[in-house]
C-alpha cells in the first residue's frame, strides 16, 4: 500500500482528520481538488459556536461541545507545529435579537434542550441594558441577545493554512490540484484516480470532500445526502475597538475589519453573490451596530455550505466497502478539534471511540 489512509478533500475537515490520523502514526495522503472547487474552507464565518447547536438533537450539542472544550489545546498544538497564530478567542459569543418575541421563543428552544441535558447546557438571556453594559456600542433597535461562555471564534484562512503546514510537518502528503474522479474498491485497499489518470492505492479511504462527496460518494456504497446552501459575506475595512465578542451574523475579526454574514439561500451550485443579499446584510448589521454606518467596504463574497437534511454531520462507514468512511459537515471549524481528536479513535477502530449513532446515514433512512 501507498498510504494507510487517502483522505479526499483538503479542507478544513480533511486536514484536520489527517492531523489526527498522523498523530497516532498513520501514514496519510491528502487528495484535494485545488481552488477550482467549491472551498467552504475559504467562504466561512471563522466561528468556534456553541449556542445553538443541537436544539433538536442533543448529541450535537455534546458533540459541540466537546470540541469546543478541546479548541485551546488544539489551537495550541497547530501554532506550535505551523509557527502561525490562529488568534483564537473563547471569551464567550452573543446571538442578537432584534425583537423581545424572538429573543423569548429562543430561549425557550434552550431550556428545552437544557432540560433534555439534565440541566447541562451554559447560557444566559440578557437584555437591552444587560447587553449594552457589555457592548456598549449596540443600537436602540437591538432588544437582546442570548450569551453563551464558550463560544468563540478564530482565523479561518490561518487555521487552513496552520493545518496544511502541519500536515506535512508531520509527514504527510497533500496532492493539490488532484480532482479525485474515481474511487475503486479492490480486494485489498482501494485505487484512486484523478482527473489526470494519476493512480494510488490505499488501505483505506475516507471521503471529506464536501459538496464532491455528491458524486464520489455512491461509488464507495454512500447515499451522501447532502446538499449546498449558499451563504454571503461582508468584510469592511479595519476599524477600532467595536464589539467586545461575536455573534452569529457580526464579528470583529483580529485584523480589525468587521465581517458580516448569515444568509442562506437555496440556489444550487451557485456562489456569486447579489446586491440585494449584501445590502440586506450591511443594513441589518447597521441596526445592530450604528456606527458601521459610516464604515466602507472592501469585498464581498458568496460560499457554499455543505447541508445534511437536518443540518448535522454525517459519519458513516461503509457497508458494502470495509474501509471506506463519509465524514461531511456544514461546521468544519467549530469541529476541527475533535475531528482531530477523538474522531480518530473512529477512523482507527480504537477500544475507546466516540459513540457516533447519531449521525449515520441511516437516520435519513423512511
Amino acid at each position: 500500500m501507498e498510504a494507510e489512509f487517502a483522505i479526499i478533500g483538503g479542507g478544513i475537515v480533511g486536514l484536520s482528520l489527517a492531523y489526527g490520523l498522523l498523530k497516532r502514526g498513520k501514514s496519510v495522503c491528502i487528495w484535494d481538488e485545488g481552488d477550482s472547487a467549491f472551498r467552504a474552507s475559504r467562504g466561512n464565518f471563522g466561528l468556534v459556536w456553541v449556542q445553538s447547536k443541537g436544539l433538536h438533537q442533543p448529541a450535537y450539542a455534546q458533540w459541540t461541545r466537546a470540541s469546543a472544550r478541546a479548541y485551546r489545546s488544539f489551537a495550541d498544538e497547530i501554532e506550535t507545529v505551523s509557527g502561525l497564530p490562529l488568534n483564537l478567542q473563547q471569551d464567550g459569543g452573543y446571538i442578537i435579537h432584534m425583537s423581545e418575541d424572538s429573543l423569548d421563543a429562543d430561549r425557550k428552544l434552550y431550556d428545552g434542550l437544557r432540560n433534555r441535558l439534565g440541566g447541562d447546557y451554559p447560557f444566559e438571556v440578557m437584555g437591552h441594558n444587560a447587553l449594552k453594559t457589555e457592548e456598549p456600542n449596540i443600537g436602540p433597535k437591538v432588544a437582546g441577545a442570548l450569551y453563551c461562555r464558550e463560544d468563540g471564534h478564530v482565523n479561518p484562512l490561518r487555521l487552513l493554512r496552520g493545518l496544511t503546514i502541519a500536515v506535512r510537518q508531520l509527514g504527510g502528503t497533500v496532492r493539490t490540484g488532484h480532482r479525485v474522479t474515481d474511487i475503486q474498491p479492490q480486494s485489498a485497499g482501494f485505487t484512486i484516480t484523478d482527473q489526470n489518470n494519476t493512480t494510488m492505492v490505499a488501505e483505506k479511504v475516507v471521503l471529506a470532500a464536501g459538496l464532491g462527496a455528491m458524486t464520489l460518494g455512491p461509488q464507495l456504497g454512500f447515499t451522501a445526502p447532502i446538499r449546498p446552501q449558499q451563504g454571503q459575506i461582508i468584510i469592511t475595512e479595519k476599524l477600532p475597538k467595536l464589539m467586545n465578542r461575536p455573534n452569529v451574523e457580526v464579528r470583529q475579526v483580529d485584523e480589525g475589519g468587521i465581517q458580516i454574514g448569515a444568509s442562506s439561500a437555496e440556489v444550487g451550485l451557485n456562489d456569486r453573490e447579489d446586491v440585494a443579499t449584501v445590502a440586506g446584510l450591511a443594513a441589518h448589521a447597521v441596526d445592530m451596530f450604528p456606527k458601521l454606518a459610516h464604515a466602507r467596504m472592501l469585498r464581498s463574497w458568496a460560499a457554499l455550505r455543505i447541508m445534511s437534511p437536518d443540518g448535522l454531520p454525517i459519519y458513516q462507514r461503509s457497508v458494502q466497502h470495509p474501509g471506506a468512511f463519509f465524514v461531511t459537515c456544514h461546521s468544519g471549524i467549530t469541529l476541527a478539534a475533535a475531528h482531530a481528536g477523538v474522531l480518530g479513535d473512529w477512523l482507527t477502530d480504537s477500544a475507546e471511540q466516540p459513540d457516533l449513532t447519531a449521525f449515520g446515514e441511516d437516520r435519513f433512512d423512511v
